[in-house]
């Protein structure tokens, strides 16, 4: 059924073949574990606190001074870990408490486990009609001047997932995606497309051309190219579900990651000054013209000068994260609970993770040395530790992950694409893109830049 809204019809609620509403989970996706045989590592707490707190081996101030201007910057660009946090949003959401008392096996994601845009589409127009054009409910509503997500009159964002207005980076990418999503909308009524089918069809546009970026563009950056296409050849060895999950190593370890790839100040545009993440980047309001991300200074854009670069993964966090500020903590009774690092760390104890030793040799793969790690660790290293200790010293010095985090990430990601009975990989394999391309090969600098053209 279509509904006379405005000036255009309303878009029905479902999608031609991609993410229906009736195909959506009744209830909350459920966690599991790619080893499912190990045993947990069992830290100490207190162990954990120390080391990600102020002044801990998770802290890269102490050893900032000594370092040359750009000396932990990586290869690739400064935005990529922030489409990363994208994609965790889409996939994952969990409210469970830092300090534990939630039985792993009870966790419950609140995210359909698909990379299927949820975050941006929620409901579609039917049914979040909050998120979409009155006018033209085939299409997002933004800000008055296009720049922002609109907001309450409190300044709260409308939006698909709140999270994504934590901070002013994944608020751009958030913006700059709807803005492509409007402007695919644009292109089919031009090209004729009846104006029932315009909504279902763009959502299948962008979220197929934002599947194809996580495999050929964010995942050889982030893993290497010859472990995605071994993965896309053969199948995962270690997580190939015919049910979509979230494995805890994945959630709880490897794809936290990119903390650790944070950098310690950020310029918004060219020729302006550096500042800190946290808190001067804060987001959960409205976003003033003078506090605008020009996108080309942390992504590559053809065309552009070189954006900044990623921080190098090396096991330290930038001052910033081990000093969140309350607006993203929320009041904590332990100064430590404002550490990323502390949270992430005993995130891994709450949820019974093995130690990064362990998941090495299930894998085959030789645990890293005690000059590798850095430190000593009684029982064993902390799986999202270790994973950033392997990519300083065997991902190209920290350019990218090590053979365990890489391999949990690639076969994570890509098992749930083919977990996904809608997706580009479970539909048409060799599907290709179709919107325009700046170079041979697609890439997400098309996809977030397509809406400003």
């Amino acid at each position: 059924m279509t509904i006379s809204h405005g000036s255009h019809l309303a878009a029905r609620d479902h999608c031609l073949s991609l993410v229906r509403s009736v195909d959506r989970p009744t209830g909350a996706a459920r966690y599991g574990r790619m080893f499912p045989d190990l045993a947990p590592l069992g830290t100490d707490p207190q162990l954990l606190m120390r080391a990600g707190d102020t002044g801990g081996i998770c802290d890269a101030a102490p050893v900032l001074d000594s370092l040359a201007p750009g000396g932990d910057d990586a290869t690739g660009a400064a935005g990529w870990p922030f489409f990363g946090q994208l994609i965790a949003h889409d996939i994952t959401a969990d409210r469970s408490a830092i300090d534990g008392g939630a039985d792993p096996a009870a966790l419950r994601n609140a995210r359909a486990p698909k990379l299927n845009l949820e975050m941006l589409y929620s409901d579609g127009p039917v049914g979040s009609p909050f998120l979409y054009d009155v006018g033209d409910p085939a299409k997002f509503l933004l800000g008055p001047d296009g720049g922002d997500v609109p907001r309450n009159q409190q300044g709260t964002a409308l939006i698909g997932d709140p999270r994504n207005d934590v901070h002013l980076f994944s608020l751009s990418l958030h913006v700059a995606l709807l803005r492509t999503h409007n402007r695919i909308v644009d292109w089919l009524r031009d090209g004729g497309v009846p104006a029932t089918e315009v909504f279902d069809r763009a959502r299948v546009a962008l979220t197929r051309h934002y599947q194809w970026v996580v495999v050929h563009d964010f995942l050889p950056r982030l893993v290497g190219g010859d472990l995605v296409a071994e993965v896309l050849a053969s199948g995962g060895r270690w997580f190939a579900p015919t049910e979509a999950f979230i494995p805890l190593e994945f959630a709880d370890a490897a794809y936290r990651y990119g903390h650790g790839q944070i950098r310690h100040t950020y310029r918004l545009r060219e020729g302006g000054s550096a500042v800190p993440l946290f808190p001067d980047l804060v987001g959960f309001g409205p976003l003033p013209l003078d506090r605008r991300l020009d996108l080309t200074q942390i992504f590559d854009v053809p065309g552009h000068p070189a954006a900044q670069r990623a921080k190098r993964l090396d096991g330290r966090l930038a001052a910033s994260l081990i000093g969140l500020p309350e607006q993203v903590t929320g009041a904590v009774e332990t100064s430590a609970y404002r550490s990323l690092a502390v949270r992430d760390l005993l995130r891994g104890e709450t949820t019974k993770l093995p130690s990064g030793e362990a998941v090495a040799k299930v894998m085959g793969v030789k645990p890293l040395t005690a000059e590798e790690l850095g430190h000593p660790w009684p029982q064993g290293t902390p799986l999202w530790f270790y994973i950033l200790k392997e990519a300083e010293s065997r991902g190209d010095n920290g350019d990218r992950l090590g053979p365990v985090g890489g391999r949990i990430v690639a076969e994570v990601l890509i098992g749930l694409l083919r977990a996904d009975p809608a997706s580009y990989l479970s539909l048409e394999a060799d599907w290709r893109p179709t919107l325009p391309a700046a170079a041979d090969e697609f890439a997400l600098a098309d996809l977030i830049t397509m809406g400003t053209a």
